[in-house]
C-alpha cells in the first residue's frame, strides 16, 4: 500500500491519531501513534474551534514523528448526544426479463430506504444495509445475481446535527488533515473489539469515554441500533472531586490509580496520600470512600445503558451480552458490576487483528482508534478509499456504504 491509513479519534479527554499500513501478510500494522490532551470539547461536541484544532494538530504531529509519514487525510470518529438513528425499509421492483438482481437494483432499494424526512439542520452520516429480502425470503446477505421480482432492504440510518458535524470537520481540516470519512464512534469500536460470531449472535458494544457513552447493537452481523449518551468517565471524576474535596486533576489520578467499583474488596482503613496526586492540602483520603463514590456513579451509568438497551427493544436478542470499551472500561471491577446491574454476559473489549505497536493500543481506550483503521482498511480493499465526505449527498453515501457492507 503506497499510502498509510490514518485514524483520528477526537474524544472529550484525549485526541489519538493512529497510522497504519499493510504488512507482507496483508495484515494491519500500526506504525505511528500520537496522543494529546483534548481541549475545546465537551461531551463529544466542539465548543472552541481554536483549542480543538490545536489539540488535533498536536496529536497528528506526534503520530507523524513516530511513523515517518506525512499525514494529509484521515478517518475521523464522531460522537455526541446529537447522534440519532432510525431503521428504514426500501423496495425496488426487478423489471428486466431475466429477473436477475444487479447493483442498480440494490442502489434503488437503498435510495428508497433513505427517503425519510431528515430535518434541514441534520446531516446523513451512515446508511448501512442490515439485510435484504428477495420475494419475501429474508436473511439474504448479498442479493447480487439472485433471481427475483421484488427486492427489499432493511437499512440503519444514522444522522447528526449539521453544525456539530461541520465544526468537527473544520477543526480537523484546520489541523491540515482532510476528512476521508466520519464514522460514529461505537460502530468504529465494534470493528476493533467484536468477533464476527458475536455480531451474528447479537451483542452490544458500549464505549464509555470521558464525556459520552456510545452504544451500538449488532444482530445478524449488522448494526441495528445506535445511540450516544451524554455521560462518561469525567462524571466519576467530578463526583470524586466533590466528595473527596480534591482538585479535578488529582481526582482523575486517584480514580485511575486506586479506583474500583467493588468497595467490599478494599480494606476499610486503607488510606491514600492525596498530596502525591496534586492535592496540596497535605491530607489522606479513604480508599473505601473513593470506591463507594465510583460504585454509585458507575451503577448510574450502567443503569442508563440498560434503559437504552431496553428502549431499543433488542434486550432479549443479545445472547452475546455486552462488550465494554473506552477509558472507563479499564476501571477495576467494571466487568463484574456490569454483569450484576445488566444481567447480561459482560466482557472488556480490547483491539484485535492488529500488528506493530500493539502494546501502545492494546487497552480498551483505543478501541475506537483501531476500529477506524480497520474501517479504512476495509474501504481500501473494497476500492473505495475516497470515502464518504460530509456533505456529498445521499447518493454518494449509498454508494459508499454499499461498497463497504455488501460483499461481492
Amino acid at each position: 500500500m503506497e499510502d498509510p491509513i490514518v485514524a483520528v479519534d477526537v474524544g472529550t479527554t484525549k485526541v489519538c491519531t493512529l497510522v497504519g499500513e499493510l504488512n507482507e501478510e496483508s495484515e494491519l500494522r500500526i506504525v505511528g501513534i500520537g496522543i494529546s490532551p483534548s481541549r475545546g470539547l465537551r461531551k463529544g461536541i466542539v465548543l472552541d474551534i481554536e483549542e480543538a484544532t490545536e489539540a488535533i494538530a498536536l496529536s497528528v504531529k506526534k503520530a507523524e514523528q513516530i511513523s515517518g509519514y506525512e499525514i494529509d487525510s484521515a478517518y475521523v470518529g464522531i460522537a455526541g448526544a446529537h447522534i440519532s438513528a432510525v431503521n428504514s425499509r426500501g423496495v425496488a421492483a426487478i423489471s428486466r426479463g431475466d429477473r436477475s438482481i444487479v447493483r442498480d437494483d440494490i442502489d434503488r432499494a437503498m435510495q428508497a430506504a433513505s427517503a425519510i424526512a431528515i430535518p434541514h439542520n441534520r446531516e446523513l452520516l451512515h446508511v448501512i444495509p442490515r439485510g435484504y429480502i428477495v420475494d419475501g425470503q429474508d436473511g439474504v446477505r448479498n442479493p447480487l445475481g439472485l433471481q427475483g421480482i421484488r427486492l427489499e432492504v432493511e437499512a440503519h440510518i444514522v444522522t447528526g446535527a449539521s453544525t456539530c458535524i461541520q465544526n468537527l470537520v473544520r477543526c480537523v481540516k484546520g489541523a491540515g488533515v482532510d476528512v476521508v470519512d466520519l464514522v460514529v464512534q461505537p460502530i468504529a469500536a465494534g470493528e476493533a473489539v467484536l468477533t464476527k460470531a458475536e455480531k451474528e449472535l447479537g451483542v452490544a458494544v458500549v464505549d464509555i469515554g470521558g464525556g459520552t457513552t456510545d452504544i451500538a447493537v449488532f444482530i445478524d452481523g449488522g448494526v441495528w441500533y445506535t445511540v450516544v449518551l451524554p455521560v462518561g468517565g469525567d462524571h466519576l471524576t467530578h463526583d470524586l472531586a466533590v466528595g473527596l474535596q480534591t482538585p479535578f486533576t488529582a481526582a482523575e489520578m486517584l480514580k485511575v490509580r486506586y479506583g474500583h467499583t467493588m468497595p467490599d474488596t478494599v480494606e476499610p482503613d486503607e488510606t491514600i496520600d492525596a498530596n502525591s496526586f496534586g492535592d496540596n492540602s497535605h491530607r489522606s483520603v479513604s480508599r473505601r470512600r473513593l470506591t463507594e463514590i465510583i460504585r454509585i456513579r458507575s451503577e448510574e451509568i450502567l443503569e442508563l445503558i440498560l434503559r437504552e438497551i431496553k428502549r431499543s427493544g433488542y434486550d432479549g436478542l443479545l445472547p452475546g451480552g455486552m462488550v465494554l470499551c473506552g477509558g472507563t472500561a479499564e476501571l477495576a471491577g467494571i466487568k463484574e458490576l456490569g454483569r450484576e446491574v445488566l444481567g447480561l454476559p459482560v466482557r472488556v473489549g480490547t483491539p484485535r487483528d492488529v500488528q506493530g505497536l500493539v502494546e501502545s493500543v492494546k487497552d480498551p481506550a483505543h478501541a475506537c482508534g483501531v476500529g477506524l483503521l480497520l474501517w479504512g482498511l476495509r474501504n481500501t480493499r473494497d476500492g473505495s478509499r475516497e470515502g464518504s465526505h460530509p456533505g456529498q449527498g445521499v447518493l454518494g453515501h449509498l454508494r459508499h456504504w454499499l461498497s463497504v457492507f455488501s460483499p461481492g
